[in-house]
């Protein structure tokens, strides 16, 4: 197989995944070298952006993945406008940033820092996948403990949680 094709077979593995698919999947399904992946995505992704098209590749979520190009998200949106918002309130952001940060996190605790009751909100960013049960903390009672999930940094466009701004980098950001 030539240079031409393993690029096309690459990205035509992005294109029908939808979602984020790892170095590994990639490399399984291709048979290819992770060196010569790696060699391809750079290229493709190079490629993609230097011709200014209305499509991406990215890495996100541990993985790679096909997106709009910012340059027309504003019509992508405009042809999705008609569907239900994709949009989280205040309450959803503040308390996914609370969960984000101090994860793995009870429902008491994450109460205990908003000040309000949180059943809502929760299940919310449970029925949209953004955070997980990621098990029982081992107290009485055994409360439930909540986490983000990969749908969590694939909503953001981060590739992990390392990528989410420390404290120092918020509080910079609001003095400007």
């Amino acid at each position: 197989m030539d240079t031409k094709a393993k690029k096309a077979l690459v990205e035509a593995l992005l294109f029908v995944s939808g979602d984020p698919i790892t170095m590994d999947a990639i490399k399984n399904v291709s048979e290819l070298p992770e060196t010569e992946l790696r060699q391809i995505l750079d290229e493709l992704i190079s490629e993609y952006r230097n011709d200014a098209r209305g499509i991406q590749i990215v890495e996100v979520a541990n993985g790679y993945q096909m997106t709009t190009s910012p340059e027309c998200s504003a019509w992508v949106r405009k042809l999705f406008a008609s569907g239900t918002p994709n949009r989280l309130s205040l309450p959803a952001l503040e308390t996914l940033a609370i969960i984000a940060y101090n994860q793995p996190i009870i429902k008491a605790e994450l109460e205990q820092i908003r000040g309000v009751n949180s059943d809502g909100v929760v299940k919310s960013l449970l029925d949209k996948r953004l955070i997980k049960i990621m098990g029982r903390k081992e107290v009485p009672g055994k409360p439930l403990l909540y986490g983000t999930t990969k749908e969590f940094l694939q909503y953001f466009g981060l590739k992990d949680l390392s990528e989410l701004p420390t404290l120092k980098e918020l509080n910079r950001d609001e003095a400007a």
